[in-house]
C-alpha cells in the first residue's frame, strides 16, 4: 500500500464564500485553487497577496490544495487567506497569538444586508415627490 502524508484541512469562509483548505508539509510552497496554480485563479497580485497573507508568519514550507465555492472573486480569496490561516494554526499551535494578532483567524461577519420591501436596496428609498 502506499503511504499517503498526513495533512490538515479546515475551512474558511468570508461573504457567501466558502473555502476548504488542506495542508501538507512539504519541501517547497505550493498553492493550487480549484485545481488551478494560485496566479491562474487569482489574477491580480493584490488578491494573490490577499490569499497567501498567513503564509508569511509560517516557519515551514507547505503544499495547499483549496477547493472555494460561492461568493465573488475577493471574497473567495478573503475565505482562502481564512482558511489557510486556520490550517496553520492547527499545524503549529504555537502560532495561534501571531495569526491572532495580525486578525487572520477572525471571520469577517460583514455580508450584504437583505433588501426590504417599499425600499430599492437594502436602505435606499425611492426618490420622494411632494406631489
Amino acid at each position: 500500500m502506499s503511504e499517503h502524508k498526513k495533512y490538515t484541512e479546515t475551512i474558511g469562509r468570508r461573504k457567501t464564500a466558502s473555502a476548504r483548505a488542506r495542508i501538507t508539509e512539504s519541501t517547497k510552497s505550493s498553492i493550487t485553487v480549484n485545481g488551478k496554480e494560485l496566479a491562474e485563479y487569482f489574477k491580480t497580485a493584490t488578491l494573490q497577496g490577499k490569499a497567501i497573507a498567513a503564509l508569511d508568519l509560517a516557519e515551514h514550507k507547505f503544499a495547499i490544495t483549496v477547493k472555494v465555492v460561492g461568493g465573488g472573486i475577493a471574497g473567495q480569496a478573503e475565505a482562502v487567506r481564512h482558511a489557510i490561516a486556520r490550517a496553520i494554526e492547527k499545524h503549529t499551535p504555537a502560532l495561534r497569538g501571531v495569526l491572532k494578532s495580525e486578525g487572520l483567524l477572525r471571520r469577517d461577519p460583514r455580508a450584504k444586508e437583505r433588501r426590504k420591501f417599499g425600499l430599492k436596496k437594502a436602505r435606499k428609498a425611492p426618490q420622494w415627490s411632494k406631489r
